[in-house]
């Protein structure tokens, strides 16, 4: 998953762009920074959970809260959780030193998983599609046709100089004119047969479309905060709206997801949630 952040344009920032958007619903503490919760959301867009280390302090109560890979981490079957370190060496956490916030996942309740799975298929095939396209122009492959000539005055000296420029519009330098006189040559002594109509049968805008489609809806993502060029004059409405609702129905349930380490650490450092005498230095974070 976190390769696939590389493969298509809107996949690898739409996780970005939600981070960003939950990090405007942050209130940073000296127990929670920005940076950190700016991995820690990012995490939890890509994978589908976060984790979070519990740092102590002398008292054995919480100092502050210290962000770990998702990437490396794992979940023992014995209870607590390993990070897996270079090496093969493993770092061992104790259950209650991590605060695990995960996706709920109907098939499991172990790992946390990403709402965005069910769009992987369209996102590769829209990497394929890329590549085959950029593949497609450096071989040359968009300049193929099948030279032929008849013309007995074409001389070997001349097929050979033919045969060398025909090989060097191949990669670099490809769509280059080609100028051939023959004295006394017929109408048809050199005619040039495409091998496929480019035009016609090129796919990559249609596939490209709907795959893009498939990609920004399986992360319930608006086409206008997407940053998809809208196809009418009319456009996408009124982003400032756009913005208010994907806030309130999209990123506001998350924060909820994240209002559980304040509720654990006010567990351990038993604070109420009434308490008048409670203020943003003992409050370890705010979403």
């Amino acid at each position: 998953m976190a390769k696939l952040l590389k493969a298509n344009a809107h996949h690898g920032a739409i996780p970005g762009f939600k981070r960003n958007l939950l990090l405007r619903e942050f209130i940073p503490s000296a127990g929670l920074s920005t940076a950190t919760m700016s991995r820690t959301a990012l995490d939890f867009m890509v994978f589908g959970e976060a984790y979070l280390y519990c740092q102590p302090n002398a008292f054995g109560q919480v100092l502050e809260l210290q962000h770990l890979p998702a990437i490396n981490m794992r979940v023992r079957i014995e209870g607590g959780f390993v990070q897996l370190q270079p090496g093969g060496k493993e770092i061992e956490f104790a259950e209650h030193e991590i605060v695990h916030i995960l996706n709920y996942d109907v098939e499991q309740n172990i790992y946390g998983v990403p709402d965005y799975l069910g769009g992987l298929q369209a996102l590769l095939l829209n990497e394929a599609a890329t590549l085959f396209r950029r593949r497609y122009y450096s071989n040359g492959a968009h300049a193929g046709y099948i030279f032929y000539t008849n013309d007995p005055d074409l001389t070997e000296a001349d097929e050979e100089q033919l045969r060398a420029q025909i090989s060097a519009s191949k990669g670099v330098g490809n769509f280059r004119s080609m100028f051939v006189n023959i004295p006394g040559g017929t109408e048809k002594a050199i005619q040039i047969i495409p091998v496929g109509d480019f035009q016609a049968k090129d796919e990559l805008e249609k596939v490209k479309n709907i795959t893009r489609n498939d990609v920004i809806a399986a992360w319930r993502m608006n086409p206008a905060l997407a940053g998809i060029i809208p196809e009418n004059s009319a456009g996408f409405g009124d982003i400032e709206k756009i913005d208010r609702v994907y806030t309130s129905n999209e990123i506001r349930p998350i924060c909820q997801l994240f209002d559980q380490v304040n509720d654990t650490l006010r567990a351990d450092r038993k604070i109420s949630w009434k308490d008048p005498t409670e203020t943003a230095e003992n409050t370890i974070s705010g979403v």
